[in-house]
């Protein structure tokens, strides 16, 4: 019985997962035939939008650990592609792997000590992290400070292939399908099952001999290499790099988008995410102000179908 309704859940969880990619994926065809090409560039952003919640699900959902700085190795992974290209060197080749190293060691420094602590202080412990490097971006005067800098598009060896819009399009899907599909496989594995333990019982999983620090610290290290790809991801596609991509409140919509899809499934993560862009989008086209409107709409929800009291 039990294996049956597992075989459904992830029968519904592949199905939505799936349409999502492919609504995302029929972006060009639905804009040529409403003659709005601004629509790809929405569902570009919406993919990596709905990766970035990917991986910080995996951290929320599997592992446990609720993050508000996130934000940080997106940051890093812009930043990566922003010192290659002023250093002469713009080439995915190079600054592809620069951003996942630069943002997993980040991650690994940074939760050495922000795993020491759990609950609200890890929290406000990965704020304070992702806010010190929001400040040291403010300061870097030759990546233009708080102003952020333009960014060309990279060579991909040695190639102009990453300057054609539709070649973006297709590495957005493509990231976006690596997290629909390796994150559920990741979940299923010893790993992931050892993770999922230590939320539910951490004092069994310490005393079956596994270091539940260690294993915490590496799922940290993986969401925080994913995080700084799809920031360069996101860099290039915005071809522009500033601190506002590490700022407190991007970690905060993602965190909400998380939240929205549910914190169970890398689907509902990234179902969350889509939404909330395809919402901003549509609020912004009546209004300057939409979060004002977007607010209470966000409230309505989480009070509708978040957890009761018993």
């Amino acid at each position: 019985m039990s294996i049956t309704l597992r075989a459904g859940r992830r029968a519904r969880a592949w199905n939505v997962g799936l349409g999502l990619w492919l609504a995302l994926a029929a972006a060009p065809w639905v804009a040529r035939l409403a003659a709005y090409p601004y629509l790809v560039d929405i569902a570009d952003r919406a993919a990596l939008t709905a990766a970035a919640a990917i991986s910080l699900q995996f951290l929320v959902g599997v592992a446990g650990l609720v993050s508000l700085g996130h934000a940080a190795f997106l940051g890093i992974g812009g930043y990566a592609a922003l010192a290659f290209a002023v250093g002469g060197a713009n080439e995915a080749a190079l600054s592809l792997p620069a951003a996942v190293i630069g943002a997993a060691s980040f991650a690994a420094l940074t939760g050495l000590l922000a795993l020491r602590t759990r609950g609200v202080t890890f929290i406000m412990i990965t704020l304070a992290f992702a806010q010190m490097a929001y400040f040291i971006a403010q300061s870097f005067e030759l990546f233009g400070g708080s102003d952020g800098m333009p960014l060309d598009p990279p060579a991909l060896l040695g190639t102009g292939l990453l300057r054609s819009p539709a070649a973006l399009h297709g590495i957005a899907l493509l990231a976006l399908a690596a997290c629909l599909v390796g994150a559920p496989r990741l979940t299923r594995s010893r790993f992931g099952r050892v993770l999922r333990a230590g939320t539910e019982s951490p004092a069994r999983v310490i005393a079956a001999g596994f270091d539940l620090r260690a294993v915490r610290l590496r799922a940290y290290v993986l969401s925080g290499a994913a995080a700084g790809a799809i920031g360069w991801l996101l860099a290039e596609h915005a071809g522009f790099v500033s601190p506002a991509m590490m700022e407190w409140r991007v970690s905060g919509e993602l965190l909400v988008m998380v939240i929205l899809g549910g914190t169970r499934t890398p689907e509902g993560a990234g179902l969350g995410a889509v939404g909330l862009v395809a919402a901003e989008e549509v609020l912004a086209a009546f209004t300057d102000h939409w979060r004002l409107l977007l607010a209470p709409v966000l409230i309505l929800i989480a009070l509708r179908f978040g957890p009761r009291r018993p």
